[in-house]
């Protein structure tokens, strides 16, 4: 590692001399060559102060032209006594004299379409008209009105293709998918944030300072990052200031509450089913339970655990601009409770951005994003909460945590879930500052030079508390202490030209540079017990230390890129991307990797021979090829793990270091070739917008387990990766935005996505599918196998229930035994015997599910009467199964655990019931193990979203001092449709629910004032 960081420093440092000797030179000649003509800058803005990006700006009477940038702000050569003209799309043209002036400041007509209709593509951005590639784009406004406090949450629904699920628990990160699963590894997507590819969750940046996330989901768009593209890009932009100093204070209360919640036994009813349980088992019951009407209802655990939920988020900023400089600052607040006891979310964010035009032909600025976050999350287990037993007490006679005692097959053996939450302590806290520096030259007409340094700095602790305490039927003798820590650094240098100019018709744009990125990780833990006080546990206080870990890593990746846009008569564009990648993370033979794209598109539209007054008004057809990266495998996968042990070497103990893991020196990042084909169409003079996509993407050199013998003498169970495997995506992507009604008053506006994806594994590294993801006796219940979906479920074929003895002894055998006691009996599952062999074992398992959705859609109707806005929004995903795990305990009717409602429909005699089993100590059948009994529907239609607000006329604002002042009223998940019968039918990517933390349903409040 070392010697890479050398060799990639060494080169860096050749690279540097050569740039700043380039640069010298194209300064010193651009000063040679155009002493006669000004230097001027300037901003483009619309009649409501916002930059106006990709804005063609062109000196009358030539061919010498440029085009606006992320602020509005441009830069060209021109003669004292020269006009310039401003165009953009959806505006009326504007020209504007220079009269000697070294600044041009103009602001254009009514604005048809603003920053949205701009696109950041990594190193770079480009008019949505000028689009090549596949992006989705959502601006401040949708992320800005809602009364949700995760980036994640906000982007739900929002865009075709990309498969947000949020993971429920409030100090959770959502899980992001972009265009299927392209690898049974690592499927998350580079996140870049202003700039700098960072490792930084969703959840720690505030939405109210986020201006743009641009998503770039082909090849053609994503391989200007190279190794990393291949899941996709998620670029973060935040915002900049521009204008009168602005104040905004934006302040939301919500409350949330679990839906949909299960019913479960009471005391009365599990009473009964426990005697009937233990007698259908031969085994004596319970005599206090012998009239179980006399236990009444017992304790609700659910309702204990379960709580309403309070959330308070406060946002202060203050922008502004003028020609020289601009900048913005924030401060954020979050407090948001768990529905579950004992969890809760603080987070505190800062946010300080600034640009500073020193010169004409120079400007610094900077991005600094810092975030500090307070996790609470108890000590409990929602599955083993929903299995307590509604007849044991939360508190014993003289007020302390009670436990189950006696007889286990009675009372169970869960621990006390609500006590254990209320007295032990578990906290994480996160420090995270990301940040650039930037510094742009422009050197000649239509060329620039910019070099950025960023870094992303991490902290986290970890601190566990347990107590002693004597509950039953599982004291802790001890308290005992677990800390933590981890630290991250990551560096990025990035230095690239670009070349823009207008020659007529013509129009190019390249860019060419190079990117260096290195880091390392560290932490250290340790575990501590039995303190003489245990209001004193700090780890020196402790009597015995029991352990103590640490251990880090390092990495860099090295690369070199190149784009180029043209476009010509605004007809015909094309762009095309080179990137090569050096990493650290693969062996020496397989470190470099190059990865090319190329995408084009025609505008029909604005040939000679078509008629614009049609019903198609705007027609763009694109298509596009190209090869991206994952190089997210770990760091160190080519070389071989050690273990440190002992053995006996001429009677003495000597210490070893024994290879564990059998070395790949020839690994190296999976590989993924992607080809879209679109078009961009908007009808009715654009009242109308349609934009469509078709992909094919084939990962290649998939990462898999290699087969390693014992007789290697490396472990046969942590084996290392091997590029063997293939995947293919095939999906269809449709946008659809309409302006329904735009009148003075009333306006309405609907927004339209569906996707269609379908994924399937080609090859692994052998015909043996990977079978894992058992629940103790369940078997495994998921598979990944050559012609399926990655993670498949797998199991038996679930046939009804067996009603007599007969049906029973004319199927194949179940599990042999002497007895409805011991075997299989009437009352139980039957399972199909796929093979016909006469025995039903594991070689009858089948694929029984696919986790992932065929389809997802969304649906937003936007209203605004006067100062009334309304926004209604639909989200759902169809086609998908769910393994709902958490039936395997909470209907097993087979142990001293609490089951769900649903098993008072059990089947106790012939024809009582035909789906829910009997009630049987031990299920010696195994109606438990993996099966089509568990596999769910989990297609839902969900409103996720009703927002109503209110917004003082600005005639009135003004006179209390304001500019602006809106009110608002939000629900988050009023209401899902759907068949699950769990809390929530939004579960984890993979499908799989054992207790899941449930999405919640929030009402909200909230103000937003601007000075």
């Amino acid at each position: 590692m070392q010697t890479l960081m050398k060799q990639l420093f060494s080169k860096k440092i050749v690279y540097f001399k050569r740039t700043f000797f380039l640069v010298t030179f194209c300064f010193l000649s651009s000063l040679a060559g155009t002493a006669q003509d000004l230097y001027i800058s300037g901003t483009v803005l619309d009649s409501k102060n916002d930059p106006v990006v990709g804005a063609t700006v062109l000196v009358k009477g030539t061919t010498n032209g440029t085009t606006t940038g992320i602020n509005g702000d441009y830069n060209i050569a021109a003669s004292p006594d020269a006009t310039l003209v401003f165009s953009f799309l959806g505006m009326g043209a504007h020209e504007e004299a220079v009269s000697g002036r070294g600044r041009v400041d103009v602001v254009m007509g009514e604005n048809a379409q603003a920053i949205e209709d701009v696109v950041v593509i990594g190193y770079g951005t480009v008019s949505r008209k000028d689009l090549t590639g596949a992006v989705a784009s959502v601006g401040s406004k949708t992320l800005n009105d809602r009364a949700v406090n995760s980036v994640g949450q906000a982007l739900q629904g929002r865009m075709a293709g990309v498969y947000i699920v949020d993971n429920g628990n409030p100090h959770a990160d959502v899980s992001l998918r972009i265009r299927g699963l392209g690898t049974v590894n690592d499927s998350n997507p580079l996140y870049v944030i202003d700039g700098v590819p960072a490792t930084l969750g969703l959840n720690s940046i505030n939405n109210e300072d986020i201006a743009s996330v641009d998503v770039l989901k082909d090849a053609s768009a994503t391989a200007i990052y190279g190794s990393r593209g291949a899941n996709g890009v998620v670029i973060i932009t935040t915002k900049r200031g521009h204008g009168d100093g602005t104040l905004n204070i934006k302040a939301n209360y919500g409350i949330s509450q679990a839906t949909n919640v299960p019913a479960f036994l009471n005391a009365t009813q599990y009473a009964s089913l426990n005697n009937q349980m233990l007698m259908e088992a031969g085994q004596p019951t319970n005599p206090d339970w012998a009239d179980p009407e006399l236990l009444g209802a017992g304790t609700d655990w659910i309702d204990a655990m379960l709580r309403t939920a309070h959330a308070q988020s406060y946002t202060l900023s203050y922008s502004g601009g003028s020609d020289k400089s601009n900048y913005y600052v924030s401060g954020g607040y979050t407090n948001q409770d768990g529905i579950v006891q004992s969890v809760g979310y603080k987070r505190v964010t800062l946010q300080f951005n600034g640009d500073y035009k020193v010169k004409s032909w120079v400007k610094f600025g900077n991005n600094i994003t810092f975030s500090a976050d307070n996790k609470t999350n108890g000590n409990y287990g929602l599955s083993e909460v929903f299995r307590s037993l509604p007849t044991q007490n939360i508190y014993d006679d003289d007020g302390n945590f009670d436990g189950p005692s006696g007889n286990p097959i009675w009372n169970s053996t869960i621990r006390n879930q609500y006590g254990t939450a209320m007295l032990d302590k578990n906290t994480t806290e996160g420090y995270n500052l990301l940040g650039n520096a930037y510094a742009e030259f422009s050197i000649i007409d239509g060329l620039k030079f910019k070099s950025v340094a960023g870094a992303q700095l991490t902290f986290g602790k970890t601190s566990r508390f347990t107590p002693k305490y004597d509950w039953k039927p599982n004291p802790v003798p001890t308290t005992s202490v677990y800390k933590g820590a981890s630290y991250g650094f990551t560096y990025l240098l990035d230095n690239y030209f670009t070349y823009e100019k207008i020659f007529g018709d013509h129009s190019v744009n390249v860019m060419a540079g190079a990117s260096l990125q290195w880091g390392e990780n560290d932490y250290f833990n340790g575990d501590a017990e039995d303190f003489l006080k245990d209001e004193i546990h700090q780890i020196d206080n402790a009597k015995k230390i029991s352990a103590f870990r640490g251990s880090g890593n390092e990495w860099s990746i090295a690369s070199f890129m190149l784009r180029a846009n043209y476009t010509y008569a605004d007809r015909y564009l094309l762009t095309a991307t080179v990137r090569r990648d050096g990493s650290s993370r693969f062996g020496p033979k397989h470190r470099w990797g190059t990865f090319p794209s190329f995408s084009a598109a025609w505008r029909l539209s604005e040939e000679s021979f078509y008629d614009k007054n049609w019903v198609m008004s705007d027609v763009k057809i694109r298509a596009g090829y190209g090869i991206t990266g994952n190089q997210n495998i770990g760091n160190y996968s080519f070389s071989s793990d050690y273990n440190t042990g002992v053995y006996a070497f001429n009677g003495n103990v000597v210490n070893s270091l024994v290879a564990h893991k059998m070395p790949n020196p020839s690994v190296h990042w999976e590989e993924v070739r992607q080809t879209n084909v679109g078009a961009d169409v908007g009808f009715f003079k654009s009242r109308l917008r349609l934009s469509f996509d078709l992909y094919n993407k084939n990962t290649e050199d998939m990462l898999v387990g290699m087969s390693v013998p014992v007789s290697s003498g490396y472990d046969d169970r942590d084996v290392p990766m091997i590029n063997a495997g293939k995947v293919n995506n095939k999906g269809v992507e449709l946008n659809l935005s309409a302006d329904i009604f735009n009148q003075k008053d009333f306006q309405w506006t609907a927004d339209f996505n569906i996707a269609f994806n379908k994924n399937k594994i080609i090859s692994l590294n052998s015909d043996v599918p990977d079978y894992y993801g058992g629940v103790e006796m369940s078997g495994n219940t998921r598979v990944n196998a050559e012609g399926h979906p990655i993670g498949s479920f797998y199991g038996h074929v679930a046939n009804g229930l067996f009603q007599t003895q007969g049906e029973v002894d004319n199927w194949s055998t179940q599990i042999v035994g002497t007895s409805s006691i011991n075997g299989t009996a009437a009352g139980d599952i039957r399972f199909l015997d796929l093979d016909n062999n006469g025995v039903i074992d594991d070689n009858d398992r089948t694929f029984i599910g696919n986790p992932m959705p065929a389809w997802t859609y969304a649906l937003n109707n936007s209203f605004s009467y006067k100062g009334f806005d309304l926004s209604i929004f639909f989200q759902g995903i169809y086609g998908n199964d769910v393994f709902n795990a958490n039936r395997m305990y909470l209907e097993a009717m087979s142990a001293a655990q609490n089951q769900m409602a649903t098993v008072l429909d059990r089947w106790t005699i012939e024809g009582s019931s035909n789906s829910m089993p009997r009630a049987v100590l031990g299920d010696p059948n195994k109606n438990v193990r993996s099966s089509t009994r568990f596999i769910e529907d989990g297609s839902y239609l969900r409103l996720k979203d009703l927002t109503l607000g209110y917004t003082l006329p600005a005639s009135i604002a003004k006179k209390i001092a304001m500019n602006n002042l809106r009110l608002y009223f939000s629900c988050t998940n009023l209401f899902t449709i759907s068949n699950y019968s769990g809390f929530d039918p939004e579960i984890s990517v993979n499908g799989f629910d054992l207790g899941r933390y449930p999405v919640t349903r929030t009402f909200s409040v909230g103000i937003d004032v601007k000075f």
